[in-house]
């Protein structure tokens, strides 16, 4: 019987781990991409007989391919892709190939904002007590995790774009942390689409599984209406008592699952801003569900270091902090950053504008901003909007320049802030390149 034939489109974290688990599975293997596969990558395949092409997609190599693993930041819109559909050729993500090769507990993250936050949490909480691995849209490939190590459960930080390519995927326990306009040039432009493809999350669960959602967001409590899942939900709110799932009642959170109920305090969180509230409240709650004791939660809760490039506080130059928080890469990301400032800010803005609607944050730059500095290959959009919003706006191309700007206007008590409410694809490779390179040209002071 001849192998089956997999193609890999996209020679990055995903594609190769998948190339590694897939070969190990026994596939005829072949990893094509478009752009340039980085050398790294380039020796892995090598080193494993696995053969690949870049710079370039031979049509003639992937239309035979029985089953396809497309990177997510390929649009369905590429004339490739769309031949591969054409065919009847099986199209799936890496989340939903590599978990046909693991009989590991899946938790599942997904939402706009807050997801990275919140699967890095869960994984420091659960890590105290059980065999745990963190992938997905974050760190180690998912398939290269279960072929080396293959632990008891995985916490998944999983986009829109990869749950677009999965059938079967089905996590025990699904978060959807919030669902803002996002990433709507991949849809459409129909918010709708967006929201369907967050959902997607929790379309193979049953009664067994569970569904824990922000019951505060009236999208995802419009849409569990007009929508119905199978699974458990475990809703959490700042606002609302709730019965089964988690709420905050003054100052502490509680958590109730089947009648089993811990409480802790929020004075001690390390992560500030109430949005970290709610990132708290859903990575405690799975930690409940999976039995880890209220004493665990709470001291992880208390140490945990949070993530790079989100809200990071890099250093204070003449009483000036200069705050990192570059995976902003939309409106809703920037809202909670301004609404956590307490001094006046000196706000770098700008990218790639992806159909940016920034009403939600005049509020905010009215109360809050004394100047802005936009960063971007086209500044015109937010030069018109916010222009007559602050006394100081100025626009460059180049991060290093935007830094120095800011030094030169930001007094002592004042606030350095990136948070670009933009992709980054303009002018730097990712939104870690814009944070580095931030973060590098503000220790260069």
């Amino acid at each position: 019987m001849s192998k089956q034939r997999l193609v890999i489109l996209g020679g990055g974290e995903s594609g190769v781990g998948t190339a590694l688990l897939a070969k190990a599975k026994g596939f005829d293997v072949f990893v094509s991409d478009k752009g340039k596969i980085k050398e790294d990558y380039k020796k892995v395949l090598v080193d494993n007989n696995i053969a690949w092409e870049d710079e370039s997609h031979s049509e003639e190599k992937i239309l035979n391919a029985d089953i396809v693993m497309k990177s997510p930041g390929i649009p369905d819109k590429v004339a490739l892709v769309k031949q591969i559909r054409e065919k009847g050729i099986t199209v799936v993500s890496e989340i939903e190939f590599a978990s046909k090769y693991t009989n590991a507990t899946l938790i599942g993250i997904t939402g706009s904002n807050g997801k990275t936050t919140t699967a890095t949490l869960t994984h420091h909480i659960l890590k105290e007590a059980l065999n745990v691995g963190l992938a997905g849209n974050i760190g180690d490939s998912f398939a290269k995790q279960i072929l080396e190590d293959d632990f008891e459960n995985y916490v998944l930080e999983i986009s829109s774009f990869q749950l677009d390519d999965i059938i079967d995927f089905k996590p025990k326990i699904a978060v959807i942390t919030n669902i803002t306009p996002d990433h709507l040039d991949r849809y459409d432009y129909e918010f709708e689409n967006y929201i369907a493809s967050k959902f997607r999350i929790a379309m193979n669960q049953s009664r067994d599984d569970y569904l824990i959602y922000d019951a505060d967001d009236p999208v995802i409590v419009n849409h569990l209406k007009n929508n119905p899942v199978q699974s458990t939900l475990l809703p959490f709110s700042l606002v609302k008592k709730i019965e089964n799932g988690a709420y905050l009642d003054k100052e502490n959170i509680k958590i109730t699952i089947d009648n089993n109920q811990i409480i802790m305090s929020t004075k001690n969180i390390a992560l500030e801003g109430k949005h970290n509230v709610k990132n708290a409240m859903a990575a405690s709650t799975v930690a409940h569900l999976l039995k880890i004791r209220k004493q665990t939660i709470r001291e992880s809760l208390e140490n945990f270091q949070g993530v790079e490039h989100r809200l990071e506080e890099v250093v204070k130059i003449n009483k000036v902090q200069y705050i990192n928080d570059s995976k902003a890469t939309n409106v809703n990301a920037t809202y909670f950053a301004l609404e956590s400032m307490s001094a006046p800010t000196v706000w770098i803005v700008g990218g790639v504008d992806k159909g940016n609607d920034y009403q939600e944050l005049f509020q905010f730059v009215n109360e809050k901003v004394k100047a802005i500095i936009c960063l971007g290959a086209e500044n015109e959009k937010l030069m018109s909007t916010f222009g007559n919003m602050v006394d100081t706006i100025v626009e460059t191309q180049f991060m290093s320049e935007a830094v120095k700007i800011a030094y030169k206007i930001a007094e002592s008590g004042d606030t350095v802030l990136l948070s670009p409410a933009c992709a980054s694809f303009d002018l730097f490779e990712n939104y870690e390149d814009r944070g580095r390179q931030f973060k590098n040209a503000v220790r260069n002071l």
